[in-house]
């Protein structure tokens, strides 16, 4: 296929992430995904009418069945209790080769019609929600729009938090994530973000931002997609030749120097966003090549604690406070 620029470029498979020694990642349900790549910012749909709420919501269930197939086939576990993220996490350290660990989250809440809807998805195997991705949804302003959240919006941050589902505020317009972080009381964190001081544009993190979730005690995923680690990339054109994965260990300082130790940056890539190697670092071909952070950090003075920190250990402090108030 040579319909997009990305078709024979992908980084991400389940080789590549065993080849990585990735053991654990969240998974996302993405409902606005689909072989256009552009998009419509502009597209206002803060009242879904029957036929966009159904197809938000067919895609998100036809995602969540690739994901019980892939469980079932035993390709990934499926972490939905805390008891369940401590024996994938022992079975990692004993094993090479086994599973892939997910944590489900869903990147645009559109297929949910309404908050009170959500223990469905819950016991679906959700557990974590960023409210918006691009343009206006129903929840909340995103990226490449102003705007808040909308009264649903209000309504799904406070159920999240009744029965103990993680925020993702990534993607979120500014004034909206303002909002979200007054609001929302549980776990939180931006899954892949970088610093809008290093890179300038409303999809970065302003320092404000990465204040607040630094002290929401959240973490900051670097980002691996090349026009955020590079000021004035253009899609489709700038070469990957002029950034390399450097650039993302200045992102990953960046987050440790603003909280002062390393207890906030972590690995976020978005290596499986619709991009392949057209729109990454020149030196990064698969996902298995963000272990080069390894070096890199090390090189700049960071020690084995630190970077087991930074490559999993904020993921997992996270993770167990979710779980911990899930359990409830």
């Amino acid at each position: 296929m040579t319909d997009l620029k990305s078709r024979t470029r992908g980084t991400t498979c389940f080789p590549e992430l065993q080849a990585g020694a990735i053991r654990m990642c969240i998974g996302t349900l993405l409902a606005r995904s689909g072989p256009v790549t552009d998009r419509q910012t502009g597209y206002a749909r803060t009242d879904l009418d029957f036929a966009h709420h159904i197809g938000a919501y067919a895609a998100a269930h036809s995602q969540l069945a690739c994901y019980q197939l892939w469980e079932q086939q035993g390709a990934i576990r499926w972490i939905r209790t805390l008891e369940e993220l401590e024996s994938h996490w022992t079975q990692c350290e004993s094993e090479s080769d086994g599973p892939l660990g997910m944590v489900l989250s869903m990147e645009g809440a559109d297929p949910i019609s309404d908050p009170e809807e959500l223990p469905y998805w819950f016991h679906a195997g959700l557990r974590a929600i960023g409210l918006s991705h691009y343009g206006f949804g129903q929840y909340a302003a995103g990226t490449a729009v102003e705007g808040g959240l909308t009264e649903k919006g209000e309504r799904l941050l406070d159920a999240m938090a009744g029965l103990g589902m993680g925020l993702d505020v990534t993607h979120l317009a500014d004034r909206a994530m303002d909002q979200a972080f007054d609001r929302y009381t549980g776990v939180l964190w931006a899954s892949h973000h970088n610093s809008r001081t290093l890179v300038p544009g409303q999809r970065q993190l302003s320092d404000q931002q990465m204040k607040n979730v630094i002290e929401h005690d959240g973490v900051v995923g670097v980002a691996f997609d090349a026009w955020m680690l590079y000021p004035g990339w253009t899609r489709g054109e700038t070469d990957p030749g002029v950034v390399n994965i450097e650039a993302a260990a200045d992102h990953i300082d960046f987050v440790c120097q603003m909280a002062g130790n390393t207890n906030h940056s972590a690995i976020g890539s978005d290596l499986d966003g619709g991009f392949g190697t057209e729109q990454t670092p020149g030196d990064l071909h698969s996902i298995a090549d963000m272990q080069k952070l390894d070096g890199i950090l090390s090189r700049r003075g960071y020690s084995d604690a630190d970077l087991d920190a930074i490559f999993h250990g904020n993921w997992m402090r996270i993770f167990r406070k979710l779980f911990a108030g899930s359990a409830r």
